[in-house]
Formats: C-alpha cells, sequence, structure tokens
C-alpha cells in the first residue's frame, strides 16, 4: 500500500509511522470535529500521516439496548465534513456487503472488523469499489492465516491493502498481542498495531466491554518497536461518557505527548535499521 494512494494524506515523505485515529463512533458533528481538530494539529506538528476513524455505525454491541449509532447517512455525512474541513482522509467500517458501496461514497478506507474478516462477499464487495481496505485481524486466527484475507483482496483487483493487529482472544475475558505476528503479517502487507483494542475485556457479565487504557503506551511503544507500519488508536475528550468503547480509549489530552514519544521511538528504531 502506498500513502500518496489515499486521498488528502499528508506527509506521505514522512519517515514517521502513520496514524489512523478518532472516537470509536460518531456521536455528532461538534464531538468528530473537535476531535479531528485536535488530532490535525498535533500530528501536523510531528510529519505523522493522518486518517481520521469513527464508526458511522455500531452492528457488534453486546446487548440490544447498547448504542448504534445517530443513523448512517447522517454520521457518514459527518466523516465527509471532517475530511473537507481538515483536508484529511477518513476510515469506517462496515458489517454487510450493502455497507461497502454506501461508505465508499463518504470515505477513503474501508475497514473490515475483526469478526468478519472470513467474509468473503464482504472483502470482494469493498475492494470492488476501488478503496483502501483495512482488514483487521481476527482475534481467532493466527497471523499466517491473514495472508489469505489479503489474497482476497488483491484477486478482486485491488492492492490497496492494510492488516491491524487487534490482539488474539486470550481466555474468554481478555486480549492478548503476540509481537511475534508483526513481521509475518508484514510479507503480506503493510501492519498497523490498533492499540486500544487490544487492551479490551470483553464479554464481561455486564454486557459492557471493559478495557486496560492504562497500558495504552506500552503495547504502542511495543508496537513501534517491533517495526509496524501504523498505529490505530481510538481517542475521545471524555471517554467516561463515551458512547461506545469509552473503558479502552485514551484520554484526547494525552494524545500528543504519547505521539510524541512514538516519534522519537520511531526516529530511534530507523536509525538501528
Amino acid at each position: 500500500m502506498k500513502l500518496d494512494a489515499i486521498p488528502q494524506i499528508r506527509h506521505t515523505q514522512s519517515d514517521n509511522f502513520f496514524l489512523l485515529a478518532g472516537p470509536c463512533a460518531i456521536e455528532g458533528e461538534e464531538m468528530a470535529l473537535r476531535i479531528a481538530e485536535r488530532i490535525v494539529e498535533i500530528t501536523d506538528k510531528l510529519h505523522i500521516p493522518y486518517i481520521f476513524k469513527g464508526s458511522f455505525k455500531k452492528a457488534n454491541r453486546s446487548r440490544v439496548d447498547s448504542f448504534t449509532g445517530i443513523g448512517d447517512e447522517k454520521a457518514l455525512k459527518i466523516l465527509k465534513k471532517v475530511s473537507e474541513t481538515f483536508q484529511v482522509p477518513t476510515v469506517t467500517d462496515i458489517h454487510e456487503i450493502a455497507d461497502a458501496k454506501l461508505a465508499a461514497a463518504y470515505v477513503d478506507v474501508l475497514q473490515i472488523p475483526a469478526f468478519l474478516v472470513r467474509q468473503t462477499d464482504l472483502l470482494v464487495a469493498a475492494a470492488n469499489t476501488g478503496k483502501t481496505v483495512n482488514l483487521k485481524k481476527g482475534q481467532f486466527m493466527s497471523p499466517e492465516s491473514m495472508k489469505h484475507a489479503v489474497n482476497k483482496v488483491i484477486d478482486s483487483n485491488n492492492d490497496q491493502v492494510i492488516i491491524t493487529d487487534r490482539g488474539t482472544m486470550f481466555g474468554y475475558q481478555d486480549m492478548i498481542v503476540d509481537f511475534r505476528g508483526i513481521p509475518v503479517m508484514k510479507q503480506y502487507a503493510p501492519v498497523v498495531l490498533d492499540v486500544t483494542h487490544s487492551l479490551q475485556q470483553p464479554n464481561q457479565s455486564s454486557g459492557v466491554t471493559g478495557g486496560r487504557p492504562e497500558l495504552i503506551s506500552t503495547i504502542a511503544r511495543a508496537g513501534i518497536a517491533a517495526g509496524v507500519d501504523g498505529i490505530f488508536i481510538e481517542t475521545h475528550f471524555d471517554p467516561s461518557n463515551a458512547k461506545s468503547d469509552g473503558a479502552n480509549m485514551l484520554h484526547l489530552d494525552k494524545l500528543k505527548q504519547l505521539l510524541t514519544n512514538l516519534t522519537a521511538l520511531r526516529q530511534t528504531v530507523n536509525n538501528l535499521e
């Protein structure tokens, strides 16, 4: 995948990692613009190629009364406004074949959720839009098996594909990142580490996913040291009141220091190679 193939992405000549970051879900226009403005300010200063992330709907919820979205087209139009306002590309996840064409009219990167990454028809539909496809590694899959998911996109005449590792199930209620998988998957496509989802604690008895946000910096630094191409972080200015995945999101106020530290670490890694 060539970063300059994604419209509006800046700092494509940077030797820094690229970043996918934003709120878990689009809760409204004001919050999306507020978060995007702050991240753009930070990434421009640090020369980090940046893609704004926000789910236009949440289909994989533990409970039927969980927040799923503000309306598909309403949320997608907000993603489009973020892109036009700050001149940055956007990414959102899709869950059904029909979502691919719908979302592709508004965003630059289509993301396949981890639970759905073996769904051939969904991957082919995403690939056929011509957009970059971000494949989340299934929590139940080996790094080696992601080669087949990548090939489904490539065999559909689309070589703009990314793999994102979001951890592997460790028992019933925890996740773990196996950093040995990063060099394996880099043989197939650029690899992103989803730091915040890797720290989820799913399947809680309350029906609300838990998390370990205090370990975000630890996992992110380890990912950079292991050679990931990109970092994925969900962030919010008020995680405790976020409508989705607040338990494992990074507070927006902590993002600048984290990215500054990761950029310094990336420079060190580059000098060692």
